[in-house]
């Protein structure tokens, strides 16, 4: 029966997706809804798409076995970069009326820095979907009891997102997020009151976490792991500025006010809101103390999917699973379309300059399309691996090759595409290297990468201009305001 509801819930959230498509009529509808979201939506579509499975699954499960100073990475440094999307980005990208992130680059700095950026972009989400992917597979392969493998919920998970993404492009996304997040938020919250009365009140789960030091974030005050907690917190903080799917949520909405008001919303709602599947867990190793700690040892991230099937009725499982279901096609379907969306607009149209609008909508959706495809191969080859390590990792190359130029080429009127150019090549060798080397155990990879970008975009644009600098025109697309 659990899993009947479970499929008609994908069904519905189908449907409604459907529905949408029905707006889209130009690849700027697609792309970026025609920059026709309100706050309210802008909001909603932020929130639903950073609290994924990491946030319900992972996050937990690092923080009963390290504590505060485990999650920096996430949610603390994924909620402040929403706040310092909103702050110190929105405003300045929003005016400028471009389709995708990596358009800015081409303006900014010409076409090569444009193609590289959009590489480093697309790479950077296939660690980020596939933890979706790995999710979903565990769903359903939770649900039968081991009946569904994993590949296989994986693929049916693929299928059910696939079908409203590839027609209703962003459209889709965001009202499917809107709902969903509704369905998240007052599902997580009845489930954390009926599993503090299981423990016996929330004072007892927030003492058992108190007595276990869960509550410690600093790292201990040497230099070696200060050095690596201020990487993990700059990872996605910084590293997830430079992204499509932050860049389709400014780029959206229906005003300056929604583009910039919105993240800095979501991000302090994404903060707050994911202590709770942290205390759901907690609450866990008081409720089923040995087979919790079992888990611990074995698979953390199945804690809370084992603590609801084994320990809760039958209505809590119901609202446990489409809370989990919501959080995790919000963040899949959005970062499936950002990819696709960046490579059509910024790759696959040098190929096809001329194309017209009908045609660019064709081939994003194709592009979504073999996109899903590719996340589905990469999941299932990186069964094993964690969903907290596999969005933290996905988040490294758009901080050491993307950030910088972003940052500079919006604030400092000298940057320039020699500088962009060394500040990529730097930060991304020195990452390379760093993980590739013993010398990486010293010293954490993405904060020497970003340290070397920020180094060469000063020498590349304050030294000897060998590569000259360049800028291309704007491209307007249809329904597109300012």
């Amino acid at each position: 029966m659990l899993l009947f509801l479970v499929i008609a819930y994908l069904l519905v959230t189908i449907g409604i997706g459907l529905m949408a498509a029905k707006r889209v009529k130009n690849s700027s509808d697609f792309a970026i809804a025609g920059r026709h979201l309100p706050m309210a939506m802008i909001v909603t579509t932020t929130f639903a798409t950073w609290f994924g499975s990491e946030t319900v699954l992972g996050i937990p499960a690092k923080f009963v076995n390290s504590g505060l100073h485990g999650v920096v990475e996430d949610p603390f440094g994924a909620g402040i970069c929403l706040i310092l999307v909103g702050l110190f980005f929105a405003s300045k990208l929003y005016q400028m009326t471009l389709l995708t992130i990596a358009d800015y680059y081409r303006e900014r700095y010409g076409r090569f820095v444009e193609i590289v950026c959009t590489v480093i972009i697309m790479v950077s989400y296939l660690g980020w979907v596939s933890a979706q992917v790995s999710a979903l597979g565990l769903v359903f392969n939770v649900l039968t009891d081991g009946a569904i493998s994993m590949p296989v919920g994986m693929c049916m998970g693929v299928v059910s997102i696939l079908a409203y993404t590839l027609f209703g492009g962003m459209w889709s996304v965001a009202i499917t997020d809107f709902i969903q997040m509704i369905i998240l938020v007052v599902g997580l919250s009845i489930l954390a009151v009926f599993s503090s009365e299981q423990a016996g009140g929330a004072d007892k789960v927030l003492a058992l976490a108190t007595s276990r030091d869960m509550f410690h974030f600093l790292p201990p005050p040497n230099w070696h792991d200060t050095l690596f907690f201020i990487a993990a917190g700059v990872t996605i903080m910084l590293g997830s500025i430079p992204q499509q799917d932050v860049f389709q949520r400014v780029m959206s909405a229906n005003s300056v006010k929604s583009a910039t008001h919105g993240p800095v919303i979501g991000g302090l709602c994404y903060i707050l809101f994911a202590f709770v599947p942290m205390f759901l867990v907690v609450s866990a190793l008081i409720i089923m103390p040995e087979q919790a700690e079992q888990l611990l040892q074995e698979d953390p991230q199945r804690i809370l999917p084992t603590l609801v099937m084994q320990k809760m009725p039958f209505t809590m499982q119901v609202i446990f699973f489409g809370a989990l279901l919501s959080a995790i096609k919000s963040t899949a379907s959005a970062t499936l379309l950002a990819p696709s969306v960046t490579f059509t607009e910024n790759i696959w149209r040098q190929f096809r300059p001329h194309m017209s609008d009908r045609q660019e909508l064709k081939a994003m959706r194709v592009t979504v399309l073999v996109f899903s495809l590719l996340v589905l191969f990469y999941a299932v080859s990186m069964q094993g691996t964690s969903i907290y390590e596999m969005v933290s990792g996905a988040y490294q190359v758009p901080l050491v090759g993307a950030f910088v130029p972003l940052l500079f080429g919006l604030y400092w009127s000298r940057a320039n595409t020699q500088g962009a150019v060394l500040s990529m090549v730097l930060g991304l060798l020195t990452w390379g290297v760093l993980l590739a080397s013993p010398l990486g155990e010293e010293v954490p990879a993405q904060l020497g990468g970003l340290l070397a970008a920020f180094m060469g975009m000063l020498l590349g644009s304050l030294g000897p201009q060998i590569i000259p600098n360049s800028r291309s025109s704007h491209r307007k697309h249809p329904g597109m305001t300012a």
